[in-house]
């Protein structure tokens, strides 16, 4: 029986928002965009032949979990992620998900970080590629003097989030 992946979409501050979940946990979370990446390219790429199937209730935890980190009262998610990423991806994701609530980190640290300086390319690509935004802070890597370049959820988002985040570091709230 092929594999079933439980979707929600709801809205939050910053738009609408779509994830995915497994048996295993959270797979995919991003904002919808109609390039064809998001979720529809996520599903082709990880999880082709699954039956998909809409439910909030199942996602319910996870629904909070990301409105509270939209809203600022969420510093850190606790939940079950079902990471579904190339090993390259996997060691990208898991220094991008170091980097502490209010900090940045650029391309090319993460690059030297992976103990290849120049691999920022490859890292780019790689956080370009996050199926798990917010939970993944694929938002808190920067271009080289702190510049804003891509994010998923566009770069309004993404300075939407830095702004508050760092903000926030004194207020302790987002928005």
């Amino acid at each position: 029986m092929p594999e079933l992946i439980k979707t929600a979409d709801f809205e939050t501050r910053l738009g609408r928002v779509r994830l995915a979940s497994s048996e295993r946990g959270l797979a995919y979370l991003g904002f919808p965009i109609a390039s064809g990446r998001g979720y529809s390219g996520w599903r082709e790429r990880f999880a082709p032949g699954c039956r998909s199937r809409h439910d909030e209730e199942a996602n319910g935890d996870f629904i909070v979990q990301v409105r509270e980190f939209i809203d600022g009262t969420r510093r850190h998610f606790e939940m079950p992620i079902d990471l579904r990423a190339t090993p390259f991806q996997q060691r990208v994701f898991k220094l991008v998900s170091e980097i502490e609530w209010g900090h940045t980190r650029s391309y090319k640290e993460v690059a030297q970080l992976l103990g290849d300086e120049r691999a920022v390319r490859a890292v780019g690509t790689a956080v370009g590629a996050n199926p798990l935004a917010l939970v993944i802070p694929c938002h808190r890597v920067v271009g080289s003097g702190g510049k804003l370049q891509g994010y998923a959820g566009g770069v309004q988002v993404k300075a939407k989030l830095l702004a508050a985040e760092q903000s926030g570091l004194e207020s302790g709230r987002l928005f």
